[in-house]
């Protein structure tokens, strides 16, 4: 049998969003002031729904954990992606890479599913005010919210597993700002086919579930919405409606685009700009219109 020889690497390089070094510094103060406003925006919603009585109700119960959730994988590439604008040599060791990988993907699903949750929620709400006490009972609303974390730790660390099983011979410098599956199956020397298809069936039943649930929800608040006489009524349930639209939108064209294409049509460098969306602009996106809608 004949033996194939994989030169092994114990750290990838990223390219970063640009390689122009003139732009390191203003790139650094943009992203930075975008990821300062998120912080502040979205600890500004957990603390006072965590120490206001009041807001122990399932919409800010989602609405918490969603913004915890931002935090958290906005974190994940922020943090390594600021600390990269100022240093030459955009290093990560191979097993943090699969760290970032893991949380990114993680709570990114979490961020998919939850916004399918508040979806629901408002449905009920909207569609079924008498049972809203019931149908969201403090027990279903944690029953929910651990299911759609469950779901996030668990789908990541197949594709995480799945992708640091292959042997990355062909370089370790990744086109890329952060790790994430499609720059790094760019650089194995194996067949990716299998990877492609895990990749394709449970990030599409992910973004499946959540883009039905949404539009179902939708659908339904919509029909509701247009039976109503009062134009006030209509007003505050479309104002209520629109800004979570909008991120849905957002976020879930994002991931269709990024992930469920053929691997001989991905182009890194458009890939990158997909990604600041969902990673960095959703979050303060909804930071700021959330913050409004409150």
């Amino acid at each position: 049998m004949a033996v194939e020889n994989y030169t092994t690497f114990t750290d990838f390089v990223f390219l970063g969003l640009s390689e122009r070094q003139d732009m390191q510094q203003g790139l650094f103060m943009l992203f930075l002031f975008v990821y300062g406003i998120t912080m502040i925006a979205k600890l500004g919603m957990i603390l006072p729904i965590h120490m206001d009585a009041r807001l122990h109700i399932p919409m800010y119960h989602f609405l918490n954990n969603l913004s915890f959730c931002d935090v958290c994988y906005s974190s994940t590439v922020s943090l390594k992606m600021l600390a990269d604008f100022l240093s030459e040599q955009k290093r990560i060791p191979n097993n943090l890479c699969a760290v970032q990988m893991y949380f990114f993907g993680a709570f990114a699903d979490v961020e998919c599913l939850m916004l399918a949750v508040m979806a629901y929620d408002r449905y009920v709400a909207i569609c079924s005010p008498l049972l809203y006490t019931i149908a969201m009972s403090q027990r279903i609303c944690t029953q929910l919210v651990s299911a759609v974390y469950a779901v996030g730790l668990v789908d990541s660390a197949i594709h995480t597993c799945f992708t640091f099983q292959l042997p990355f011979c062909k370089s370790n410098v990744i086109n890329h700002f952060f790790c994430d599956i499609p720059p790094l199956l760019a650089l194995s020397c194996s067949d990716t086919s299998n990877n492609e298809i895990v990749m394709f069936t449970f990030i599409g039943c992910v973004v499946g579930v959540s883009i039905v649930t949404v539009l179902l929800s939708y659908s339904y608040i919509l029909a509701t919405i247009f039976k109503r006489n009062s134009g006030e009524g209509r007003y505050k349930a479309f104002s209520t409606c629109a800004s979570h639209l909008t991120v849905v939108a957002i976020f879930h064209g994002t991931l269709l685009f990024m992930y469920f294409r053929p691997s001989s049509s991905y182009s890194m460098d458009t890939d990158k700009m997909a990604s600041v969306f969902y990673t960095v602009v959703i979050p303060y996106v909804e930071s700021t219109d959330l913050q409004l809608k409150k």
